[in-house]
């Protein structure tokens, strides 16, 4: 008696390719050219990471356009332009420019940015879990040159200051003047300031022999710079 007929495994569904995002990357360094982004290592920096990886899946086709995006918490991943902007003012000081802290390490972005331009990267983050989150997708990039603290962002890191730059993505009310104090002479800080759902600008900040001077950009509006640590 024959047996019966044994029934073929069925195949496995096909992998599909993972979304290229390439086109979109261009499109984003076309824009920010139209906008004025003229630093060619902070063009390359941007066009060489893939910035879809630093929010979740369900954000990854808005991630190239020209806005902000949430993360969680009630914190957000800033548009390109501003990412740009920030990080090209940092770099154009007269002084050498080789250490940065950032406060606000956020999705892990814009670290990401500035170490992609060469720099060493001090980046600090009251929120461990995007502290976390943020080293791992380092780690994913190649992101070298990245040192992180789980901290409260308004004292800085002063035992690794003097800074030859600093970038805030959260605006407080006022400057901390902490962050001005880790200056080096001829470094910039840049920070917006003011409350959010007010009027918030963009501030520049140049630490000189003796004393600084500040200077107002552009129109803003950043989540708020707040105290404390959270896990």
């Amino acid at each position: 008696m024959r047996g019966l007929p044994v029934a073929a495994e069925p195949l496995p569904p096909p992998v599909a390719a993972p979304p290229d995002y390439s086109w979109a990357r261009a499109a984003m360094l076309a824009r920010l050219r139209a906008q004025g982004i003229t630093h060619s290592g902070v063009l390359a920096a941007m066009g060489s990471l893939p910035r879809e990886l630093f929010v979740d899946e369900a954000l990854r086709m808005r991630v190239y356009d020209d806005c902000s995006l949430p993360i969680g918490q009630g914190q957000t991943l800033s548009q390109p332009f501003i990412v740009a902007r920030m990080t090209e003012l940092v770099l154009a000081a007269e002084r050498p420019v080789r250490r940065v802290l950032e406060i606000g390490t956020g999705s892990g972005y814009q670290s990401a940015v500035l170490a992609r331009c060469g720099l060493a990267v001090f980046t600090v983050e009251r929120i461990g879990h995007f502290l976390n989150l943020a080293r791992s997708r380092h780690a994913a990039c190649g992101v070298p040159g990245v040192r992180s603290l789980h901290q409260d962002g308004f004292g800085g890191w002063p035992s690794q200051a003097p800074f030859d730059g600093i970038l805030v993505t959260a605006a407080p009310e006022t400057v901390p003047e902490a962050l001005v104090a880790q200056l080096a002479v001829g470094a910039r800080l840049l920070i917006p300031v003011g409350a959010q759902g007010q009027s918030q600008r963009l501030m520049m900040i140049t630490k000189t022999p003796t004393g600084r001077t500040q200077r107002l950009l552009d129109e803003v509006s950043f989540v708020p710079l707040l105290p404390g640590e959270m896990g």
